[in-house]
């Protein structure tokens, strides 16, 4: 039983509304009321005390022919701005919504930024898009930045691919722009995407395939993470003991083998090309090219291992892969699913992102309202049944 203040409980009751409005919203003061057993005059008062705030607003009648029509209550979307931004190895990339990630925007940067010049480059990224954003009576809410690496307390503790590890970058961006300033694992902001806007489970896998290999957890409905941050830096897992040698100070470690960097990497060097991007893999694989077949071959015999382990150990409801390369070519999924012989997948859906190039994104935006409004964000249409 929760005991507490009267003033704790009316900001716990408050808190209760404010996400009953903005998961379900337009809805009524007596539904409310009815739906978490508070009286009207409780739910009466919390709404009087959240529209004096900004965060929600009458919209009319409920359309009912019993007795006198309620008045409808809805989230004020529109009255605040969140930027999330992916901060990817080659590239960068922008995303501004408002508070429910509706009215979105998206701008796309090289990443060319060295240690030294990277937090001027956020600045100068971040100033591109807010300056054409309307003003709203919070401004910007705050700014979320997933990143290819581990993140603890706030802070960069180890980048592979990038040399950004202990930079003041939360600091120097919350001190120049006067927002909150929040870093995460980029695969840690997938998983969190995928739940909100695809698949509402309370445990679930989100396998990332980029630059690296990434796998964000969640159980109970909630974001494992681990004692240090390293929780899901599954790429780093070791599938050959003598193998290639892998940033993290390992040899044979699984991102060495079946992430997107190596697959190209590997073609490249094959096929004695100075660079190569997805695109161009991709075309390469579907013009029959037997170079990239084989090593499509590789990724799909790796990652299917790495799958089968996180069924081993995580039994999740749900395992959802984020990749260009499911994305891009055809029945490579269900390839995957064919792969996965242990006996317990029958109880775990293996399922394609639903939101592909953009969950490290939306992601970063339901961190920022997690912490803006200090409530969970479901977008509507985001439950999924497993079997």
């Amino acid at each position: 039983m929760v005991t507490g203040s009267k003033e704790m409980i009316r900001d716990i009751n408050s808190h209760l509304v404010l996400e009953m409005v903005l998961n379900e919203g337009p809805i009524s003061r007596a539904s409310i009321a009815a739906k978490l057993g508070l009286t009207k005059a409780t739910i009466s008062t919390i709404v009087t005390e959240l529209m004096d705030k900004q965060l929600i607003r009458e919209i009319g009648s409920d359309d009912t022919s019993l007795g006198r029509k309620p008045i409808l209550l809805e989230f004020c979307r529109e009255n605040g701005h969140i930027l999330s931004i992916d901060m990817g190895v080659n590239s960068i990339s922008a995303f501004t919504s408002d508070l429910t990630c509706n009215d979105c925007g998206l701008k796309q940067f090289p990443n060319n930024y060295s240690r030294d010049n990277i937090i001027s480059g956020l600045i100068y990224i971040i100033n591109s898009c807010i300056e054409s954003l309307p003003e709203t009576p919070f401004g910007i809410a705050g700014i979320s930045i997933g990143v290819h690496g581990v993140i603890h307390n706030n802070e960069i503790t180890f980048t592979p691919y990038y040399d950004y590890a202990g930079l003041p970058i939360a600091e120097k961006l919350s001190e120049h722009f006067s927002v909150p300033v929040l870093l995460e694992n980029e695969a840690n902001l997938s998983v969190i995407g995928e739940k909100c806007f695809c698949y509402n489970v309370p445990n679930m896998i989100g396998v990332s395939v980029h630059s690296g290999l990434g796998v964000g957890i969640i159980i109970d409905n909630k974001l494992y993470t681990g004692y240090n941050g390293n929780a899901g830096e599954f790429g780093h897992t070791i599938i050959n003991v003598d193998g290639i040698k892998c940033p993290c100070g390992n040899s044979g470690c699984i991102e060495q083998y079946a992430s997107e960097r190596a697959i190209l990497k590997r073609y490249a060097e094959v096929r004695h090309m100075s660079k190569l991007t997805i695109d161009e893999f991709i075309a390469a694989y579907n013009s029959g090219d037997t170079m990239a077949a084989a090593l499509v071959d590789q990724f799909v015999k790796y990652i299917s291992v790495g799958i089968n382990n996180i069924l081993n150990i995580f039994n999740p409801d749900v395992i959802v892969i984020n990749s260009s390369f499911t994305m891009y070519i055809k029945d490579l999924h269900e390839r995957i699913k064919s792969q996965l012989k242990n006996r317990m997948n029958e109880y775990c859906t293996l399922v394609p992102s639903g939101l592909q190039d953009i969950s490290i994104l939306l992601g970063g935006t339901c961190l920022i309202i997690k912490d803006f409004l200090g409530v969970d964000y479901s977008a509507p249409n985001s439950d999924f049944i497993v079997g």
